[in-house]
């Protein structure tokens, strides 16, 4: 497996793969990234969709990507991914996914026509008081101190960040700044998180720093992910006769491990509550989704809380990772990432309006019509003073094709689940479907007379408690992650957030696409080149357009600075002058 950019290598068909005949596949999972690595097989390694087996131990596929309509409960999305320009493994692979809803178009098409039609931007970031603007006023708002620690952290290497925490690096000039504000509500960063995952995410996204603010750096699926995404994924693997297995849950695989060489041998299932074992050769490849961010996620109901189950339960992502672990060292280290759901814990809540009284009050907001089937919210409107963190977002509506006709359905999430509310004077993660509707509407501004009531008739309210949602955010080193091959391996790779691969960044849909992408390139030689990282973290253009954007436009020579910074400063411009470089400065607004 080897990295490419460009068109050349980007256009280009591989070459059927030698051997791929004679092997056949065990994909564990069904998520983003373990479909991803099912459509890479039948795609580029030409793999028979009949020797491809997908293991599933839920009745229905999409892992973290869901978007369902529960009987008895009602519509749920645990969560959402924004997506950007530069997922170049994800484009690659859904340019070739027929479309479900348009004949002759691929997901890339429709999703590219829809976000130039209709392009995403937020006209209200944040609030206070009950729905008043907060008046973030697209300023990240760092003192030069503040600019300069995140400058530090994006020069510091790795290998000096292992097990740092976030706020080990940053102080309050950063961690009280409106760049604080934006970047841990949109990412969902918490203080104690990894400070190396930190300057991944700085460095990987540096060519959006201008779009934080108001959003414009984002696109998003007509649908939630699960119809937008999953479904023609699924779609398109039956055409392949990919073979599903659902309610068919892996609870170990044992491995041959040798000086030269690790052979996967044996998966350990329960099928219809049945242990099993599937046999492996070394012409039987096995890919692994190991750990799990939805793992012991739970749901609660309109008049019921969603219980936090923290303990790891036997025969789940978790345990399995961990019977995985102790085989080879080089198989990760889960308990890095699990040992404390205190600090991996987040909730959301999926709330659907049933009639036109909450509607207004969304719209006064957001600005925007959220009937007209267009951007609503633009990403997430986060509550600035609010006990819980809560952030809340409407994205084009329906978001269900199911959805009835004057609904809205929309996304609710709080950072602080062990926080009393503001007006339920309840921690989130105690509280009913009805409650968190009830604090949300007080932080809309709905006047207190009316809150109970709109809550209780004019929405349904469906909590989800996440307690392992941001586990790949803890504090880690090098090789507490799995590599998506590991050295030696001849038939078995690790899939997913809780694999490891070069200068990409967890918790995006990229990432588990590229997981998929690599692992079965390296375990088929496969002749494509996997397209590497979008390189802005060495554009020159990038990195000066991003440390004007992140001081609100103010140049360098508006930094205070002591007179010695000052005299090489201008020593420096003088150089400059009259060069390309000059140039170049100035028409990035450096100086």
């Amino acid at each position: 497996m080897y990295y490419s950019n460009g068109n050349y290598e980007a256009f280009a068909h591989p070459e059927k793969p030698e051997g791929v005949e004679r092997k056949s596949a065990y994909i564990v999972g069904s998520g983003l990234a373990a479909l991803s690595a099912a459509c890479f097989l039948v795609r580029d390694g030409q793999m028979s969709g009949k020797r491809v087996h997908i293991l599933e131990k839920d009745p229905i596929p999409g892992g973290a990507c869901d978007g369902y309509q529960y009987d008895n409960l009602g519509y749920v999305m645990r969560g959402g991914r924004e997506m950007d320009n530069h997922f170049e493994c994800m484009w690659d692979l859904f340019r070739s996914i027929p479309s479900i809803e348009t004949e002759g178009v691929s997901v890339l098409d429709e999703y590219y026509w829809l976000n130039k039609h209709d392009p995403n931007y937020s006209l209200m970031r944040a609030t206070v008081k009950r729905g008043e603007d907060a008046h973030t006023d697209g300023k990240f708002g760092l003192s030069d101190k503040g600019a300069m620690e995140i400058m530090k952290l994006f020069f510091t290497p790795d290998e000096e960040l292992y097990d740092k925490r976030i706020n080990e690096v940053f102080d309050d000039d950063v961690l009280n700044s409106n760049f604080w504000l934006y970047w841990r509500t949109m990412f969902a960063f918490e203080n104690w998180h990894s400070a190396l995952e930190m300057k991944l995410y700085i460095k990987r996204f540096i060519h959006h720093v201008g779009g934080l603010p108001d959003f414009k750096a984002l696109r998003f699926t007509k649908y939630n992910q699960y119809e937008s995404m999953i479904l023609p994924m699924i779609k398109y693997l039956e055409s392949f006769d990919v073979q599903f297995h659902y309610d068919t849950k892996v609870i170990n695989v044992e491995f041959d491990i040798q000086k030269e060489k690790k052979v996967a041998r044996r998966i350990e299932v329960i099928r219809d509550g049945n242990e099993e074992n599937i046999d492996l050769t070394e012409n039987d490849l096995i890919f692994i989704t190991n750990g799990g961010c939805v793992e012991n996620s739970t749901l609660g109901s309109q008049n019921q809380a969603a219980p936090f189950m923290a303990e790891i339960k036997e025969g789940g992502g978790w345990d399995m990772w961990r019977k995985i672990a102790v085989q080879d060292p080089s198989f990760g280290h889960p308990d890095k990432f699990c040992y404390d759901p205190e600090q991996s814990n987040w909730m959301s809540a999926t709330v659907t309006t049933l009639d036109d009284r909450i509607p207004p009050y969304i719209q006064k907001i957001c600005k925007r019509d959220p009937l007209s089937g267009k951007v609503v919210t633009g990403g997430i409107v986060t509550v600035r003073d609010s006990n819980w963190l809560l952030s809340w977002t409407f994205n084009r509506q329906p978001q269900f094709r199911s959805q009835p006709k004057g609904q809205l359905v929309g996304w609710i999430y709080g950072l602080f689940s062990d926080k009393p509310g503001n007006y339920v004077k309840k921690p989130m993660r105690e509280c009913t479907g009805k409650e968190i509707c009830m604090e949300w509407l007080y932080h809309m501004g709905v006047p207190e007379s009316e809150i109970e009531g709109l809550a209780e008739h004019s929405a349904n309210t469906i909590p989800c408690m996440m307690p392992y949602i941001t586990a790949f955010f803890m504090p880690r080193r090098d090789g507490d992650r799995p590599a998506v091959v590991p050295q030696g391996s001849v038939n078995f790779a690790f899939l997913g957030q809780f694999a490891e691969t070069a200068r990409d960044t967890i918790f995006t849909t990229e990432y588990s696409v590229r997981t998929g992408m690599e692992s079965v390139y390296t375990l088929l030689n496969i002749d494509r080149g996997v397209p590497e990282v979008w390189g802005s973290t060495y554009d020159i253009r990038d990195l000066l357009k991003a440390t004007v954007q992140l001081r609100d436009g103010k140049t360098i020579t508006d930094m205070d600075q002591g007179l010695i910074e000052k005299l090489a400063l201008k020593a420096i411009l003088k150089k400059a002058n009259g060069t390309d470089i000059e140039k170049l400065l100035k028409e990035y607004h450096v100086v």
